[in-house]
């Protein structure tokens, strides 16, 4: 499961900050060509490089990292609110693991499918895509997010695929957190200003939500180096064969906090039902996004009649 938080930045300011203070000399000679893009080491702190290697992927993907476990058929829902100056807004995420497969920059990931609804109302309905090493780290590929408004579909402008306009994979959980790793990029996509750094926080909390009380919780610190200091950290917990369990926030104008409600193994004819939607959904992102999306295989049924066992 994911729900991402905070992603939209006014890069160009904190791109300055990474380049330095131009002299009025070499303004004038930066104007005429194009700034420079920081790499992801140098946002997420040293030690952070990507290294991404595709014959570390398995042909067919399973996701069963202990602390990001990805089951077709399985759906998560947590719900919370978002706290800003302008008031507070109920905010629920419902994360269904499809049984569809995609193949995005050399690698066959799962998808999965997020809704996420402010006061009851869509706001975005989003495909991601997460593969996992053999040595057990999940990657995320990329994400197909259409945005709403009243109702209405807008387009899906922040869609990023790792290998198209520069865009990368990160790491969205490693196969051994512990807290003396440096901060990792979990996905880096310039061209969209996007970019989620994650760094261990705490190891071994206990933490109660509406579906239970879990031991040996794991705390990961997410942040965008290129927001301003306001936008402030997202806290997310994750409880060993489970996944993410709680969302709080550290910090920042715009708090996000949320909590597992509900956990459900879906019927064969549920699993169906969300697999002909979030085809649905790929085959319009090839008239959506046209210069981004429409650049990638279909995806495709891997589990048509129902959850892995």
């Amino acid at each position: 499961m994911t729900q991402r938080g905070n992603k939209f930045t006014a890069y160009g300011s904190a791109l300055l900050l990474v380049l330095g203070t131009l002299t009025a000399a070499s303004a004038a000679t930066a104007a005429a060509a194009p700034a420079a893009v920081p790499s992801s080491q140098e946002l997420c702190g040293p030690g952070s490089a990507i290294k991404f290697d595709r014959s570390a992927f398995p042909a067919t993907p399973v996701v069963d990292n202990k602390w990001f476990p990805l089951t077709p058929g399985m759906q998560y829902t947590t719900t919370g609110k978002v706290v800003s100056p302008e008031g507070t807004s109920t905010h629920t995420v419902v994360h269904t693991v499809t049984g569809l497969t995609k193949k995005i920059d050399g690698v066959r990931t799962l998808v999965m499918w997020d809704r996420d609804f402010s006061d009851g109302v869509l706001a975005e309905s989003e495909l991601a895509f997460f593969a996992q090493t053999r040595n057990d780290s999940v990657w995320l590929f990329g994400e197909y997010p259409e945005e709403y408004e009243n109702g209405k579909l807008v387009g899906a402008p922040s869609t990023f695929i790792s290998g198209i306009d520069k865009a990368q994979a990160g790491i969205a959980m490693q196969a051994k957190p512990h807290r003396k790793t440096p901060a990792y990029v979990q996905a880096y996509a310039p061209n969209v200003d996007f970019l989620d750094c994650g760094d261990v926080f705490q190891k071994d909390q206990h933490v109660c939500v509406p579906t239970g009380c879990y031991n040996d919780v794991l705390v990961i610190d997410e942040f965008n180096p290129l927001d301003p200091p306001s936008a402030g950290h997202q806290r997310k917990f994750y409880a060993a064969g489970t996944g993410l369990v709680k969302v709080t926030a550290a910090g920042g104008t715009d708090q996000e906090f949320l909590d597992l409600v509900k956990i459900k193994k879906l019927s064969r004819s549920e699993l169906q039902s969300v697999n002909a939607q979030a085809l649905r959904i790929d085959r319009r992102g090839y008239t959506v996004s046209k210069d981004v999306y429409a650049k990638t295989p279909r995806a495709v049924v891997a589990t048509p009649s129902g959850p892995l066992s």
